[in-house]
């Protein structure tokens, strides 16, 4: 069993820090099953912040698994109204937001359709992104462990020895194993915005990606900026969105992107594993996409309306982070995200672009992050006047 101060401490670090919840909040948590000892410490951590109410919303891949076996092919792509009021009530009463990342059936989906299953996209909402656009709601996400997921990552290792490996692993990549995990954040998301503000200064048009099986062009706004992931609410609430975060990021011009890129990493989609993906971009959009596994999935999702297959984030994530140096891939986007650049198909941020580009970023009810950033890719910025510079090489930074 984990060392139950490891769960204190990232229940502390995620209600106090993370999410930053304040006295008199609501806080809504989502998990799953198998996570319910971490559930329990954040609420307990929460009410002893003296939150107002935690209210609690349970998603079981098993009964989608049910829904993609046996539902009516036209019903796929419901959702019920009160899922998506729930996300606007959660904004308008100003509450606080917790998650847990991490697959806890990762094989509940193994031999169905792939088209079917990229039909459902829950538990993600069309709300839920206009929810994060709105800056309404402090929220934070941090890595749930379960056993299924510790034996995915760690397949040569029982149950048991396999999950302590994970949660040794989580608890140093959040860096719990500081003597004061706030000030370890505090001091990593300084770096990180101290980063951004050296990428703004350059106002690149431009940020291409080169390494095996990946060139591509990425066009940027007039007005995207680069960002550290520590964000303000609309009322001033400072929370870290991620944890772990060890990237920074902007919204693209989802008319320029052109070339093909290649997926360094695996990842879950619709609660679907996808490996080898590799997306071919003209004009902005994905004309073509093949994957060594799960390649259905992602075409599903990306013809479910007219932005799914254009991109809305850019991130880029140097070797200074503690997931990448673990050389551990752990199927869970939150992680394996931070340890290689990433880009997302679907749904750009409206709070890294100024108001006259809110109508040119994407729009979409997907965000799909996917690794394409190692040792061997190179990031180069490309100014108006077209001059190229190197930006990162070898995971380390060059401006």
């Amino acid at each position: 069993m984990p060392d139950p101060q490891t769960i204190r401490r990232l229940a502390e670090l995620i209600v106090r820090f993370g999410a930053n919840v304040q006295p008199g909040q609501i806080l809504a948590i989502s998990t799953e099953p198998g996570k319910e000892e971490l559930t329990r410490a954040v609420a307990d951590v929460a009410y002893q912040q003296h939150a107002r109410f935690v209210d609690l919303a349970v998603f079981d891949v098993q009964l989608k698994r049910s829904r993609v076996l046996h539902a009516a092919e036209d019903t796929l792509d419901f959702v019920p109204p009160w899922y998506g009021e729930r996300m606007e009530a959660l904004g308008e009463h100003r509450c606080a937001r917790i998650s847990f990342s991490g697959p806890a059936a990762p094989h509940a989906l193994d031999g169905l359709d792939p088209s079917r299953v990229g039909r459902d996209i829950l538990p993600a909402t069309r709300e839920g992104m206009a929810l994060l656009n709105a800056r309404s709601t402090n929220w934070s996400v941090c890595p749930g462990p379960t056993r299924a997921w510790a034996e995915l990552v760690h397949p040569g290792l029982g149950g048991e020895e396999a999950l302590e490996l994970l949660w040794r692993q989580i608890a140093h990549i959040c860096r719990l194993d500081e003597p004061d995990p706030v000030a370890a954040w505090t001091s990593r998301l300084d770096a990180l915005e101290t980063t951004a503000a050296t990428l703004n200064e350059r106002r690149f048009a431009a940020i291409r990606f080169e390494g095996p099986g990946t060139d591509i062009s990425i066009g940027l706004l007039p007005s995207s900026r680069w960002q550290g992931a520590r964000l303000s609410t609309v009322d001033g609430i400072v929370h870290a969105p991620n944890i772990p975060t060890e990237e920074v990021f902007t919204t693209p011009d989802p008319a320029r992107v052109d070339g093909v890129v290649r997926a360094t990493k695996p990842l879950f989609v619709a609660d679907a594993l996808v490996k080898g993906l590799q997306i071919r971009f003209e004009n902005g959009r994905a004309v073509q996409i093949d994957a060594d596994q799960g390649a259905d999935t992602v075409r599903a999702l990306a013809g479910r309306d007219q932005g799914a297959d254009r991109l809305g984030e850019v991130a880029l994530v140097d070797r200074e982070g503690r997931v990448g140096p673990l050389d551990t891939v752990f199927f869970d986007t939150l992680l394996d995200e931070n340890a290689a650049s990433h880009i997302a198909l679907g749904q750009g941020f409206e709070f890294v672009v100024d108001g006259h580009d809110h109508d040119a970023i994407n729009r979409s009810q997907i965000h799909i992050d996917f690794m394409i950033g190692s040792d061997d890719v190179t990031v180069t910025g490309m100014t108006g006047t077209g001059e190229a510079v190197p930006v990162l090489s070898g995971g380390v930074w060059q401006v």
